[in-house]
């Protein structure tokens, strides 16, 4: 099975880090029944957000050790698959996106770069816990 389902960085984090938006996550992730994609933006974002997290005292290293591992086995057993993005490719979905919908939705960069993304990557389903970038994937005909 390919992996069509494309996370954002505040689903991956709820995912291997709980918080409030752990539970949404977990449901969403098993209502789709298919493997996460995983690119080396989504993995590097998900880093940096997860030392947010050590900064603002949400979590420890030792939490962060865990979310990395749990990470680690999801790629290992295929449950997450990582896939090449090529960034030049990204980059004019990108813009169109930011050109039809950023002044309607309040899109930031990095939340248009994701959808774009997903768009680039044929994503069947977009799995996001921001409200903002939920309505652009949603105006971007993503199924969310």
């Amino acid at each position: 099975m390919s992996a069509t389902v494309y996370a954002d960085t505040s689903l991956l984090a709820s995912l291997y880090l709980s918080d409030t938006n752990t539970p949404q996550a977990l449901a969403a992730v098993a209502a789709t029944g298919q493997p996460l994609i995983l690119t080396a933006w989504q993995e590097f974002e998900l880093e940096n957000a997860l030392q947010l997290r050590l900064f603002r005292r949400e979590s420890s290293r030792a939490d962060l050790a865990a979310a990395a591992a749990r990470l680690a086995e999801d790629l290992a057993a295929g449950m997450v698959v990582a896939v090449p993005l090529p960034v030049a490719s990204v980059l004019p979905v990108a813009r169109q996106l930011t050109a039809r919908h950023t002044a309607l939705v309040g899109s930031r960069a990095f939340d248009v770069f994701h959808v774009a993304a997903a768009l680039h990557l044929k994503a069947t389903r977009f799995l996001t816990c921001d409200t903002r970038q939920l309505a652009l994937a949603r105006a971007a005909g993503l199924r969310t």
